[in-house]
């Protein structure tokens, strides 16, 4: 064959392939009908009155702190520099106006609430020193501002409630730095000290009483996940002064001894009255505490994948998918929070929010016998960073950015912070295989709208979802992962935990999550009622001489506050609801029931002198009255003054009436965590999963989820091989290829904070 003849081959060939493709192309637009549910089509149905909920922009937190400047009349430092003399400007927040002028606003076309912004201001340089808050508007122009501390507090806020700022946490470093100087041959011969091998980590409360500010802070060596690698040296630290000068490490505590202070570890040292512990350094990656890969890549794993493209919309903070609408913001101390959630079209919860993370410790190290965070007042929401695409989220999930006005003088942006997807569970929502009488199939994927956000509580990595289900079902789920926190393993130690590496104990202690429901079912005006189950004993009305054990239900109505508030290891109704004075179809009071999936340990004892701090741990459920001046069941100020607790929750639950009324679900879950082996180096969210469901109950009149378009029926009569019968049959032609993804970006390195 010539080389002409083999090149009009050649041609021919390239132009039947040619052909070939675009009949296929051509087939697959045929066989893909996406229908009405489409990004584009969805975004039509956005409103602005969401903005009611939004967080503030950068653009209105710079105008808040140039109107404070001006208006405070007393001299304001950047709190990235301050010292604890001086006055700053902490952070700043929306202030979210009053439910009812809100509730106005949204359904009764009333006027939009004033956009207000709260401050809060560290005074230090004051006569008496303290914290106040304020709030600021109108924006975007603010004109006044007033004082809301006594409002929200009933208190003053001391000074010494303060949470301690990056600058403090330096100052705190530099003077235990300086006070190293006093040891300056037990460091050298045991540790090999050269000013930069200690990684610390501080322990809270600060002491034993109010007005104490004196921390533990436990060194480790500093290498990559230096939280598993403890030294065994600790020192306590008196930061109480306003003056940094007069700071002092008043106790030292090593491999089981404690000691009055550096100078004296350092005489018993050189008279060899100090047991040295046999520590090796290990290399900087941290060697076991690594998280880089044991083994090579093999290629991808599975992808998230959308042939339709993305169901759901955004549009500033409002989401809107085909069945569901929603606001979201992050607050800076609590984290996420969602507002006005919609459920074709009626709305199921005013607001669905994190409160707090807390946890407790046990050790026989000092630090960690002592420590309970709290992590709202560090900040969940501040901590919450950039998402990597593919791990964190779907790698085509939509990335939403979060802006923060905190310990700075200009805003931070962390990007890509929170993210949306529409999740397929890859379990059937619902299902059956008639095998008698008519033959038939029915069922329906299990899809979900999800919200995320994952929050660097220091060691805990927490990832926040909001998971939203097509039958009117709001999903809460909690996961932890990250590292654990350890102690120094000496003496009794495995009394506290379990060993996990030659000289570090993992330490035993608790997570508690607590969250707001306000949910409003078929309006503002609801009830509590509880359904259960009990045998009772009763003669066959067939056969009256052989008795039988028939199962009925139990009816409740929990008209107070002291019955709707559930002790965390109480016996609980298994079905208890909100219930509306409205019916559905057939005679039912509509419902919405709470499910909690809890693991929890125990909690604090009462007669601790803090636990009033955290009393809302008590509980894992508890039903109040829904009060304007009881907007949150912690404060940030309660951890370094948990004595003296400026919210505390259990004054929430008088016995107040609670028929009819506007109420609110206080919901506790959590976990109790024994570290092992297998938490090094991480923790994995396997296992650690922990929420609530808000499921629907005779609310509606059938299931909501049978009107989905993703369902699948067909008989044993029908050809289910067609794509006009079974949508299914349409996948092998149009999902074949990989979906065209973005550029891989991550902005997580950027606007850290100092810890």
């Amino acid at each position: 064959m010539n080389a002409k003849a083999l090149l009009v081959l050649l041609v021919l060939a390239l132009v039947t392939i040619l052909a070939l493709v675009c009949m296929l192309l051509a087939r697959k637009d045929e066989f893909a009908p996406c229908g009405a549910n489409s990004e584009a089509s969805l975004k039509r149905q956005h409103n602005d009155q969401s903005l009611v909920f939004a967080d503030l922009s950068a653009e209105e937190m710079v105008l808040v702190r140039k109107y404070l400047q001006s208006h405070l009349k007393v001299p304001l430092v950047d709190a990235y520099h301050a010292d604890p003399s001086h006055n700053n400007i902490y952070y700043l927040d929306v202030e979210i106006p009053p439910k009812e002028e809100v509730l106005k606003f949204l359904d009764h076309n009333g006027p939009c609430p004033p956009r207000e912004a709260l401050a809060v201001v560290y005074f230090g340089n004051q006569t008496v020193p303290n914290v106040t808050e304020y709030v600021v508007g109108p924006l975007p122009r603010p004109a006044y501002h007033r004082d809301v501390t006594m409002q929200k507090y009933g208190q003053t806020l001391f000074y010494h409630k303060r949470p301690v700022i990056g600058n403090e946490y330096e100052q705190m470093h530099d003077v235990v730095l300086e006070k190293f100087l006093e040891a300056p041959t037990f460091l050298k011969q045991v540790f090999g000290h050269n000013g930069s091998d200690f990684a610390g980590l501080t322990s809270a409360p600060r002491g034993f009483q109010s007005g104490d500010r004196i921390t533990w802070i436990a060194l480790f060596q500093n290498v990559r996940g230096y939280f598993l690698h403890p030294v065994g040296m600790e020192v306590l630290l008196d930061h109480s002064s306003l003056n940094v000068s007069h700071w002092d490490v008043t106790k030292v505590f090593y491999n089981g001894q404690y000691y009055n202070g550096l100078a004296e570890l350092e005489r018993k040292f050189k008279d060899k009255h100090v047991l040295v512990a046999n520590v090796k350094p290990v290399t900087p990656d941290g060697a076991f505490s690594s998280m880089y890969p044991r083994a090579a890549s093999l290629g991808t794993g599975p992808l998230h994948y959308e042939p339709c493209g993305k169901r759901y919309s955004m549009k500033n903070n409002q989401v809107v998918s085909p069945l569901w609408r929603f606001a979201y913001r992050m607050d800076v101390n609590r984290g996420p929070q969602i507002y006005d959630i919609r459920f074709r079209s009626q709305r199921i919860a005013y607001e669905l929010s994190v409160q707090d993370a807390m946890s407790v410790y046990g050790s026989n190290n000092p630090g960690g016998m002592l420590t309970r965070y709290m992590d709202e007042s560090f900040g969940i929401g501040r901590f919450t960073y950039s998402l990597v695409q593919g791990v964190d989220c779907p790698y085509s999930a939509t990335y939403l950015d979060a802006v923060y006005f905190i310990e700075n003088w200009e805003p931070e942006v962390q990007k890509n912070s929170v993210c949306v997807f529409e999740q397929n569970v890859d379990v059937p929502f619902r299902r059956h295989f008639s095998n008698l009488q008519s033959l038939y199939y029915g069922g329906l994927p299990a899809t979900a709208l999800v919200l995320r956000s994952v929050a660097t509580m220091g060691n805990y990595d927490y990832v926040w979802d909001f998971i939203f289900h097509p039958n009117g079902a709001i999903e809460s789920k909690v996961r932890a992962t990250g590292y654990i926190t350890s102690a120094f393993l000496y003496g009794d130690g495995l009394k506290y935990g379990n060993r996990v590496a030659d000289h570090t104990l993992g330490t035993i202690h608790t997570h508690f999550i607590n969250y707001k429901v306000d949910l409003d079912v078929g309006g503002v005006k609801n009830s509590l009622l509880a359904n259960d189950m009990a045998f009772e004993t009763m003669k066959a009305p067939w056969s009256p001489e052989n008795e039988i054990y028939r199962m009925k239900m139990v009816k409740k109505v929990l008209d107070t506050e002291d019955k709707a508030a559930f002790r965390l290891h109480d016996n609980m109704p298994r079905y208890i609801y909100f219930a509306s004075k409205d019916t559905n179809k057939w005679g039912h009071k509509r419902g919405y029931r709470i499910q909690l999936i809890s693991f929890a340990g125990d909690h604090l004892p009462e007669t601790d002198a803090m636990e009033k701090s955290i009393s809302w741990g008590r509980y894992k459920l508890a039903v109040t009255k829904r009060k304007e001046n009881e907007p949150f069941s912690t404060s940030i100020y309660n951890q370094n003054d948990p004595w003296t607790p400026s919210v505390a929750f259990s004054d929430f639950i008088n016995n107040e009436t609670i028929v009819d009324e506007d109420l609110v679900a206080w919901i506790t879950t959590g976990f109790l965590h024994i570290p092992h082996a297998e938490d090094i180096p991480n923790t994995v969210t396997l296992g650690n999963a922990v929420g609530f469901l808000l499921r629907p109950y005779n609310y509606f009149d059938e299931d909501p989820s049978i009107h989905s378009p993703d369902g699948v029926f067909f008989t044993s009569e029908q050809d289910f091989t067609s794509c006009d019968v079974n949508r299914l049959a349409c996948l092998p032609k149009t999902a074949a290829c990989v979906p065209k993804l973005q550029p891989f970006t991550y902005e997580g390195f950027q606007n850290l904070t100092r810890l």
